[in-house]
């Protein structure tokens, strides 16, 4: 059995891997880095997004084919599958050789140190995938590394007033979000997700997934930059 305080699940942002291209220079730094906490006695479950590329076929699937909610999420678990299989590429040295792309299909970590995960089921985001496997392996601490510092109080891009949260309890998170999943939601944590994480007590943390250096404080448990909730 693994330390599980050097065990994380990690949720990969698709904007983090992709942000607008495949960013190769951020993905060498991701793999230096995974792979010498590995080293180090660390273990992680990676759950991969989809991103833009996501909503760019999505919105694709619109336009053409005025695309139902089912096939938007079906197209986007495509998206975060192909996120999932570039990551396990790169950390294949301590990765398992299989992709968890169901619940259940990986149930330890074995002989790896290292598994790879997507998005699974329709109706949700890849983020209930990593509530739902931090639950079946006992870990307590989700990361979610997106493209934003900390969970605001509102939009940052659409309200100037927006201000960060450091610390807040579930049940003060859900009144910033909305209750139901759509396809596309652009959300810090899903609202299904969140339901997960509340019912398995969970703590989410949210930061910048491009600041390694404040993944390393989050991995050793020191002051960080980012939202943490519980």
């Amino acid at each position: 059995m693994p330390n599980q305080e050097k065990t994380f699940v990690i949720s990969l942002g698709g904007s983090v891997m992709v942000p607008e291209e495949i960013d190769e220079k951020f993905l060498k730094k991701f793999q230096t880095y995974i792979l010498k906490k590995v080293f180090l006695g660390y273990r992680f479950i990676i759950i991969t997004g989809g991103g833009k590329t996501c909503r760019k076929y999505n919105q694709a699937a619109i336009n053409v084919a005025q695309a139902t909610i089912l096939e938007q999420d079906l197209l986007g678990i495509e998206t975060t599958k192909l996120n999932a299989l570039l990551l396990k590429t790169i950390l294949r040295k301590k990765a398992n050789p299989n992709l968890l792309d169901s619940r259940g299909k990986i149930k330890s970590f074995g002989k790896y140190a290292i598994i790879i995960g997507c998005g699974w089921d329709p109706g949700c985001s890849s983020d209930l995938d990593a509530a739902q496997v931090a639950a079946d392996f006992k870990i307590k601490t989700v990361i979610n590394l997106s493209n934003q510092d900390y969970v605001y109080t509102a939009d940052p891009k659409k309200d100037k007033t927006a201000t960060p949260i450091v610390e807040m309890s579930w049940k003060d998170y859900l009144k910033l979000i909305p209750k139901k999943w759509t396809s596309g939601m652009n959300t810090p944590f899903d609202p299904i997700a969140t339901k997960v994480a509340i019912e398995n007590n969970l703590k989410v943390i949210m930061a910048n997934g491009r600041d390694l250096a404040n993944l390393e404080k989050i991995l050793t448990a020191k002051k960080f930059k980012g939202s943490t909730i519980k």
